[in-house]
Protein backbone atom coordinates (compact mmCIF):
# COMPACT_ATOMS: atom_id res chain seq x y z
CA UNK A 1 0.00 0.00 0.00
CA UNK A 2 1.20 3.48 -0.84
CA UNK A 3 0.17 6.54 1.11
CA UNK A 4 0.57 9.99 -0.35
CA UNK A 5 0.34 12.94 2.01
CA UNK A 6 -0.72 16.04 0.06
CA UNK A 7 0.93 19.18 1.35
CA UNK A 8 -0.66 21.57 -1.15
CA UNK A 9 -2.03 24.50 0.89
CA UNK A 10 -4.49 25.50 -1.87
CA UNK A 11 -6.07 22.04 -1.89
CA UNK A 12 -6.18 21.90 1.90
CA UNK A 13 -7.78 25.37 2.08
CA UNK A 14 -10.39 24.39 -0.51
CA UNK A 15 -11.21 21.15 1.34
CA UNK A 16 -11.50 23.00 4.64
CA UNK A 17 -13.79 25.62 3.10
CA UNK A 18 -15.93 22.88 1.56
CA UNK A 19 -16.10 21.07 4.90
CA UNK A 20 -17.36 24.25 6.61
CA UNK A 21 -20.01 24.79 3.95
CA UNK A 22 -21.24 21.18 4.04
CA UNK A 23 -21.42 21.03 7.85
CA UNK A 24 -24.27 23.57 7.86
CA UNK A 25 -26.32 23.85 4.69
CA UNK A 26 -28.99 26.01 6.37
CA UNK A 27 -28.04 29.30 4.65
CA UNK A 28 -28.24 27.91 1.12
CA UNK A 29 -31.30 25.79 1.89
CA UNK A 30 -33.09 28.87 3.29
CA UNK A 31 -32.14 30.84 0.16
CA UNK A 32 -33.34 28.02 -2.12
CA UNK A 33 -36.62 27.86 -0.18
CA UNK A 34 -37.12 31.62 -0.49
CA UNK A 35 -36.46 31.43 -4.24
CA UNK A 36 -38.99 28.60 -4.61
CA UNK A 37 -41.53 30.59 -2.59
CA UNK A 38 -41.12 33.67 -4.80
CA UNK A 39 -41.43 31.68 -8.05
CA UNK A 40 -44.50 29.95 -6.59
CA UNK A 41 -46.17 33.25 -5.70
CA UNK A 42 -45.51 34.57 -9.22
CA UNK A 43 -47.47 31.65 -10.69
CA UNK A 44 -50.68 33.06 -9.23
CA UNK A 45 -50.25 36.16 -11.39
CA UNK A 46 -49.81 34.17 -14.59
CA UNK A 47 -52.16 31.24 -13.80
CA UNK A 48 -49.37 28.96 -15.01
CA UNK A 49 -47.93 25.87 -13.37
CA UNK A 50 -44.25 25.06 -12.87
CA UNK A 51 -44.45 22.95 -16.03
CA UNK A 52 -45.25 26.08 -18.06
CA UNK A 53 -48.85 25.00 -18.76
CA UNK A 54 -51.79 27.31 -18.07
CA UNK A 55 -54.08 26.23 -15.27
CA UNK A 56 -57.41 24.71 -16.27
CA UNK A 57 -60.20 27.30 -16.25
CA UNK A 58 -63.12 27.48 -13.86
CA UNK A 59 -65.97 25.04 -14.27
CA UNK A 60 -69.43 26.17 -15.38
CA UNK A 61 -70.66 25.68 -11.79
CA UNK A 62 -67.95 27.97 -10.43
CA UNK A 63 -68.67 30.61 -13.06
CA UNK A 64 -72.40 30.43 -12.27
CA UNK A 65 -71.66 30.83 -8.55
CA UNK A 66 -69.47 33.88 -9.28
CA UNK A 67 -72.25 35.37 -11.41
CA UNK A 68 -74.84 34.73 -8.69
CA UNK A 69 -72.57 36.36 -6.13
CA UNK A 70 -72.05 39.37 -8.43
CA UNK A 71 -75.80 39.70 -8.98
CA UNK A 72 -76.40 39.62 -5.22
CA UNK A 73 -74.02 42.55 -4.61
CA UNK A 74 -75.51 46.02 -4.36
CA UNK A 75 -74.93 47.82 -7.65
CA UNK A 76 -73.94 44.61 -9.41
CA UNK A 77 -76.99 44.47 -11.66
CA UNK A 78 -78.37 47.23 -13.87
CA UNK A 79 -82.11 47.98 -14.20
CA UNK A 80 -82.20 46.00 -17.46
CA UNK A 81 -80.89 42.92 -15.63
CA UNK A 82 -77.36 43.04 -17.09
CA UNK A 83 -74.29 43.08 -14.93
CA UNK A 84 -72.70 46.48 -14.37
CA UNK A 85 -69.50 47.31 -16.27
CA UNK A 86 -67.58 47.23 -12.97
CA UNK A 87 -68.77 43.69 -12.24
CA UNK A 88 -68.17 42.56 -15.84
CA UNK A 89 -64.63 43.94 -15.74
CA UNK A 90 -64.00 42.32 -12.36
CA UNK A 91 -65.24 38.92 -13.51
CA UNK A 92 -63.37 39.10 -16.82
CA UNK A 93 -60.09 39.92 -15.06
CA UNK A 94 -60.51 37.35 -12.27
CA UNK A 95 -57.47 35.12 -11.97
CA UNK A 96 -57.68 31.46 -11.02
CA UNK A 97 -56.97 30.62 -7.36
CA UNK A 98 -57.02 34.31 -6.49
CA UNK A 99 -60.11 35.32 -4.57
CA UNK A 100 -59.05 36.93 -1.32
CA UNK A 101 -55.36 36.35 -2.08
CA UNK A 102 -54.92 34.23 1.05
CA UNK A 103 -53.56 31.16 -0.72
CA UNK A 104 -50.77 33.11 -2.43
CA UNK A 105 -49.88 34.98 0.79
CA UNK A 106 -49.66 31.97 3.11
CA UNK A 107 -46.41 30.37 1.91
CA UNK A 108 -43.67 29.89 4.45
CA UNK A 109 -40.10 28.60 4.36
CA UNK A 110 -38.28 26.73 7.08
CA UNK A 111 -34.72 25.44 6.72
CA UNK A 112 -32.23 23.75 8.98
CA UNK A 113 -28.76 22.30 8.39
CA UNK A 114 -30.13 19.37 6.35
CA UNK A 115 -33.50 20.24 4.82
CA UNK A 116 -35.85 22.94 3.62
CA UNK A 117 -39.63 23.02 3.69
CA UNK A 118 -41.80 25.30 1.58
CA UNK A 119 -45.39 25.02 2.69
CA UNK A 120 -48.75 26.72 2.78
CA UNK A 121 -50.94 27.05 5.85
CA UNK A 122 -54.26 27.13 3.97
CA UNK A 123 -56.18 23.90 4.47
CA UNK A 124 -57.30 23.82 0.82
CA UNK A 125 -53.82 24.28 -0.70
CA UNK A 126 -53.27 20.56 -1.38
CA UNK A 127 -56.54 20.07 -3.28
CA UNK A 128 -55.59 22.90 -5.63
CA UNK A 129 -52.00 21.68 -6.03
CA UNK A 130 -52.86 18.05 -6.79
CA UNK A 131 -56.58 18.14 -7.67
CA UNK A 132 -59.21 15.73 -6.42
CA UNK A 133 -62.75 15.45 -5.11
CA UNK A 134 -64.12 18.09 -2.74
CA UNK A 135 -67.33 19.54 -1.36
CA UNK A 136 -70.27 17.83 0.28
CA UNK A 137 -70.11 14.14 -0.49
CA UNK A 138 -66.95 14.76 -2.53
CA UNK A 139 -69.09 15.41 -5.61
CA UNK A 140 -67.03 18.29 -6.99
CA UNK A 141 -63.89 17.53 -8.99
CA UNK A 142 -61.21 20.15 -8.57
CA UNK A 143 -58.58 20.02 -11.33
CA UNK A 144 -54.91 20.11 -10.36
CA UNK A 145 -53.51 23.62 -10.68
CA UNK A 146 -49.95 23.09 -9.49
CA UNK A 147 -48.21 26.11 -8.05
CA UNK A 148 -45.47 24.41 -6.02
CA UNK A 149 -42.70 22.94 -8.21
CA UNK A 150 -43.21 19.40 -6.96
CA UNK A 151 -44.99 16.60 -8.80
CA UNK A 152 -47.35 14.16 -7.09
CA UNK A 153 -44.52 11.59 -6.91
CA UNK A 154 -42.38 14.07 -4.93
CA UNK A 155 -39.93 14.90 -7.72
CA UNK A 156 -39.20 18.45 -8.84
CA UNK A 157 -40.06 19.73 -12.29
CA UNK A 158 -36.89 19.74 -14.45
CA UNK A 159 -36.54 23.52 -14.63
CA UNK A 160 -36.87 23.83 -10.85
CA UNK A 161 -34.45 20.95 -10.27
CA UNK A 162 -31.92 22.74 -12.48
CA UNK A 163 -32.28 25.97 -10.46
CA UNK A 164 -31.83 24.11 -7.17
CA UNK A 165 -28.79 22.19 -8.41
CA UNK A 166 -27.23 25.38 -9.81
CA UNK A 167 -27.70 27.11 -6.45
CA UNK A 168 -26.19 24.16 -4.58
CA UNK A 169 -23.23 23.96 -6.95
CA UNK A 170 -22.58 27.69 -6.65
CA UNK A 171 -22.74 27.44 -2.86
CA UNK A 172 -20.42 24.45 -2.64
CA UNK A 173 -17.86 25.93 -5.02
CA UNK A 174 -18.09 29.37 -3.43
CA UNK A 175 -18.94 31.03 -6.76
Amino acid sequence: MITVDVQDQGVQDALQALSKRVSNMQPILQAIGEDIKERTKQRFGTSTGPDGLRWQGNSIATIQAMLASARARKGGVLKNGNLSKKVQTGLAGKKLLVDSGSLARQFHVSANANSVTVGNSMIYAAIHQFGGKAGKGKKVTIPARPFLPVKSDGSLYPQEQRLVLDALNAYLTGK
